[in-house]
């Protein structure tokens, strides 16, 4: 399996998105992005679920001096997100079919450039070339707020800009400094110098070194209180734009977290553990909270995102493996409940051009099955059984009751709201008396918002029944990292002034 076509298909769709013109440009893209899943799937196919180490790698030097490798490659930690990132692909084409107007090609083609940086972010193992397509996630996305956003979309583009790269800054001297120490760039040379005691840290530069990859990996997340560009970036975002941003950017800090910080600074990891665990409950509550008073439903969504990542910061720095395997599991799950919801709002701004909840009320009387997905896809984000988020939030919790039960007390908290803030969305969107300026004027479903929604109300499903189907892949890298950080040591608890095993 060559992972490069994975980033260079979408890539090449790019460069010639810029040069068609409206209709070809976006048949372009969705030929492209459908291409680009089912080679996920055959990636998925050809994948050994029971091994823990890297698969399909490719590793050529592409700079001699100083020495960069273009090193990629897929394992258990990143095979979902990849398929993630592929999956949504056609559904964001598909979302903004109709929603984009005026310079089309350039926004597939930016869509596209999107997804091969999140891509080549998932599959790089050279710390070089992973901030190279760190970077490069950060360009269209920006630009597709600001050419293409709300009322507010400078704002929201320029904030986001600066808060990300901001953080991008601190991650970029603490590679440089790894390179100096390690003499390389590669991230499997790097990890075995650490690890077998070839290059030493003291404990100052561990933990200088970790703060400076958690501040990048915090602020794209984000967490607490890092999140102040999110409400923005995702009210603003248009129809598609919206849907990679919130299902699969913020992933990159979560999975960024995992793949860097866990194994390269364990002892850093354990010593700071407590106070980040707090951070992300404060996340989960105050996420959750404002959620609840949001008149609108895309900032309301976006809220919950803080929220549903805080628990997936928690399942990380438990530092459990049951933890570790419900935060991976989460990304994906929250990244197809996210994705669906911000779908839906599209559609439902396609309707009534409006993003306001008063706007609306009473459709399960007009468009029953628009009703229906839209109560799928919340009803997994609150968790219930048989659902996607159901898996991943369980699990964390267990994790998170595991290496200390305040933690656990507390983070529950957060599924509780959620129910109360998504219901209440629920009741007044759909429920009641058809409000007077929808009468007549909203459709239920086409084939075409079909064809967005089926494939991920079935994925919703399937993740929350046949959990097996991911977890052993998940878990035998989940194992490896763990066993790589070493963890008997106890880590301080803010929270109850008690003290934790890692495990």
């Amino acid at each position: 399996m060559n992972l490069n076509l994975l980033i260079a298909i979408p890539a090449l769709g790019f460069l010639a998105a810029l040069f068609l013109p409206k209709s070809a440009a976006r048949l372009l893209a969705l030929v492209t992005t459908i291409a680009t899943f089912v080679l996920s799937l055959g990636l998925v196919a050809s994948y050994d679920m029971a091994k823990a180490g890297l698969q399909f790698a490719s590793d050529v030097v592409w700079i001699p001096n100083p020495e960069i490798h273009w090193h990629v490659a897929v394992d258990g930690l990143s095979l979902w997100l990849i398929v993630l990132s592929a999956f949504l692909g056609p559904v964001a084409v598909l979302t903004s079919w109709k929603a984009i107007a005026d310079r089309a090609p350039q926004f597939y083609a930016f869509l596209l450039l999107l997804e091969a940086g999140l891509i080549g972010v998932f599959v790089a193992q050279d710390l070089f070339v992973y901030y190279l397509f760190w970077e490069i996630v950060l360009v269209p996305i920006c630009l597709i707020i600001g050419m293409w956003g709300g009322e507010r979309r400078v704002y929201a583009s320029t904030k986001f800009f600066l808060y990300t790269n901001a953080g991008s800054v601190l991650m970029l001297a603490a590679i440089i400094f790894l390179y100096n120490k390690v003499g390389s760039f590669d991230y499997v040379t790097v990890l075995s110098a650490l690890q077998t005691g070839r290059v030493h840290l003291t404990g100052y530069e561990e933990t200088l070194l970790f703060l400076g990859f958690f501040a990048a990996m915090a602020i794209k997340v984000p967490i607490f209180p890092f999140h102040t560009w999110l409400p923005d970036a995702y009210a603003e975002a248009p129809a598609g734009g919206s849907v990679l941003l919130a299902a699969v950017m913020g992933k990159m800090g979560t999975y960024g977290l995992v793949r860097f910080c866990l194994p390269m600074f364990p002892n850093a990891v354990r010593e700071n553990a407590g106070w980040i665990v707090v951070l992300a409950i404060i996340g989960i509550i105050y996420g959750a909270l404002v959620a609840m008073v949001q008149p609108n439903f895309k900032r309301l969504i976006a809220y919950s995102s803080v929220s549903h990542l805080g628990f997936v910061v928690l399942g990380i720095f438990s530092c459990t493996r049951i933890g570790l395997d419900g935060a991976v599991y989460q990304m994906v799950a929250h990244g197809v409940t996210t994705g669906a919801l911000f779908v839906l709002a599209s559609f439902l701004f396609e309707r009534r051009a409006s993003h306001n909840i008063s706007d609306f009320g009473g459709i399960c009387k007009i468009a029953p099955w628009f009703t229906t997905i839209f109560l799928i896809a919340s009803l997994a984000s609150i968790g219930l059984p048989l659902l996607n988020n159901f898996v991943g939030e369980f699990l964390i919790l267990q994790g998170a009751a595991q290496a200390n039960f305040t933690w656990a007390v507390f983070a529950s908290i957060g599924v509780i709201l959620s129910a109360c803030y998504m219901l209440w969305m629920v009741q007044r969107v759909f429920l009641g008396e058809t409000n007077d300026g929808l009468a007549g004027r909203f459709p239920d479903l086409n084939m075409r918002e079909w064809a967005c929604l089926v494939p991920l109300a079935v994925l919703m499903v399937w993740m929350g029944v046949y959990t097996q189907t991911f977890l052993p892949a998940i878990g035998a890298s989940n194992s490896q990292i763990l066993e790589k950080m070493n963890v008997p040591l106890r880590v301080s608890n803010p929270v109850s002034g008690g003290s934790v095993h890692a495990r």
